[in-house]
């Protein structure tokens, strides 16, 4: 959704920018705005990385109350910080389609062209060090908490994500498609 917002040039998505350039995760107020604007009309979902806050949670279930559209289940991914730290850093982007990669997954480097348009790859300003210690930091401190929320309220299931995209697309999938 952001990123749309961010393509578009729209004031949300310049906003947003502000604080995902450098590494922060953006007030909860903003996220608020974006999924809400994004919800009209709609009454099945998935949403990947929201709600990321305890007042992002409880503002959310609230909107979701209001609309009569109950939460199902909450997927929580689960993944070693070694294993994000690898993934993080290893990760390029092209700078011409946008499109990511993994110099481990993918058997690249900065100066392999971009798989799909072959544009250069780059890495991301905010993939560093010090932005994965804040990152880590205001994981622990503010979107634990949400899993815990969920957890109590009975809708949280975790996932293992260390075995990759595919696989844990098939298990998210089979799950789904299980619970319809």
């Amino acid at each position: 959704m952001l990123r749309k917002e961010r393509a578009e040039g729209t004031a949300i998505g310049v906003e947003a920018e502000s604080f995902t350039s450098r590494g922060l995760l953006f007030p909860d107020e903003l996220a608020l705005r974006v999924v809400t604007r994004w919800l009209e009309n709609r009454t099945r979902f998935l949403l990947d990385g929201f709600p990321r806050t305890a007042g992002q949670a409880r503002s959310f279930d609230d909107l979701l109350a209001g609309r009569n559209l109950p939460l199902d289940i909450v997927y929580f991914l689960e993944l070693s910080d070694d294993e994000i730290r690898s993934r993080m850093l290893g990760r390029l982007t092209c700078t011409n389609c946008g499109a990511v990669f993994n110099e481990a997954f993918h058997r690249i480097d900065l100066m392999t062209p971009c798989p799909q348009c072959a544009g250069p790859l780059a890495r991301r300003a905010d993939d560093t060090e010090a932005a994965l210690a804040r990152r880590l930091a205001q994981y622990r401190g503010e979107t634990l908490p949400v899993a815990d929320h969920y957890r109590r309220v009975g809708i949280l299931k975790a996932i293992d994500v260390t075995p990759g995209r595919d696989e844990v697309f098939k298990t998210l999938y089979d799950d789904m498609k299980e619970a319809a």
